[in-house]
């Protein structure tokens, strides 16, 4: 796999942010909640001991994918089900095991101590294999938002998010920051192979798109959102996400700015704690806007899928992506509602972030 120089880091995730905000082509018709039928768990009880920090997820068939929610204002970057997370199909998956939260700053820092493991933002790039890149650019870092002193264009993301040289998961914001005291975060900075890397040691693995949605939606058909179709159920916060005006001022009304320790928030229905909001989340399969289109042309139910053979982005083919799941502590109905459950992320595989995390599943043995 060709590793894409860090300079082009910025520009993949700005464009990524704004081709997957896009309305839906007239070309490819919006899906309805009629296409939504219910979830069939499986019934079989696992009976094997509970791995620690881990709930077990049944599986089972169910509807995949998001359409418009309804009783809300649309507007096209913020309310609005992507065309890539249509048409709405039905998916089967067995049962496995499932990190109850996002891994931790403190499970990370088990893994680095116990591995001596260098992450992708923590590596110095070489010459010789980007001969074209600044020489000031051709050392360890990562991208973080930082928000604007004022109100901004939404279509200009390159006004929130920034290349920050010593940036890495020891040090979210920068070389002067530190994770003393944010032992129970969700580690961020995070690249695909890290990931990876974790769960391996973990003798874990990431979960596939479909068994991350099935988990996601803890038994629940067709809702907007993990915990139903009410954005806070009862006037409760049921996620880290932003308030306030997008992207220059978060009021913190839901507790948190920026990253919020794991599991403040309700569970779902499966007992999984911020599968909408916090960090974004990476999972196995490649990306392709025209993956869940395929698996309705083929009919009847996909067992078990894994996604398609490879990453293919029409706004920037060169790039390998796998796809992010469950939006982040940005995500805000102005902006990126991408703790809609069904909807998706996606992310070139060396690129790194202050709000894109991880959680591993684990077959049953």
């Amino acid at each position: 796999m060709t590793r894409i120089p860090r300079t082009t880091c910025i520009i993949a995730v700005s464009l990524a942010v704004a081709v997957v905000l896009r309305p839906a082509r007239a070309d490819m018709p919006p899906s309805t909640a009629s296409a939504f039928t219910p979830t069939v768990p499986n019934t079989t009880v696992q009976r094997t001991p509970v791995p620690p920090g881990m709930v077990w997820i049944p599986g089972g068939e169910f509807s995949m994918g998001a359409a418009e929610p309804t009783g809300t204002d649309h507007n096209p970057v913020g309310m609005l089900a992507t065309h890539d997370s249509r048409p709405v199909h039905r998916v089967y998956v067995d049962g496995f095991w499932m990190d109850r939260t996002e891994v931790t700053n403190a499970e990370f820092t088990r893994f680095v101590a116990a591995t001596e493991y260098v992450t992708t933002a923590e590596q110095t790039l070489s010459a010789t294999e980007f001969p074209d890149a600044p020489p000031d650019m051709l050392v360890p870092g990562s991208i973080i938002f930082v928000a604007p002193d004022t109100p901004v264009r939404l279509d200009e993301p390159l006004r929130w998010w920034t290349w920050v040289k010593g940036a890495n998961w020891r040090h979210p914001e920068g070389p002067h920051s530190a994770i003393t005291g944010r032992e129970s975060h969700p580690v961020v900075h995070v690249a695909y192979a890290d990931a990876e890397a974790y769960c391996r040691w973990a003798d874990k693995r990431l979960p596939t798109e479909a068994e991350w949605e099935f988990a996601a939606r803890g038994g629940l058909s067709g809702m907007v959102y993990p915990w139903g179709d009410e954005f806070r159920l009862k006037g409760r916060w049921m996620t880290n996400a932003f308030q306030g005006s997008f992207p220059d001022r978060d009021s913190g009304g839901d507790g948190y700015i920026a990253t919020a320790p794991v599991a403040q928030f309700p569970a779902n229905g499966y007992g999984l704690h911020d599968v909408a909001g916090n960090v974004w989340e990476w999972v196995s399969d490649w990306y392709r806007p025209d993956y869940y289109a395929q698996l309705a042309r083929a009919a009847g139910v996909a067992r078990n899928p894994t996604g398609p053979d490879s990453s293919w982005d029409p706004a920037e083919p060169g790039q390998a992506k796998r796809v992010h799941r469950g939006g982040s502590f940005l995500c805000t109905d102005q902006y990126c509602s991408r703790y809609m459950v069904g909807t998706r992320g996606k992310g070139e595989i060396n690129s790194s972030t202050n709000h894109l995390g991880f959680r591993c599943v684990k077959d049953v043995t």
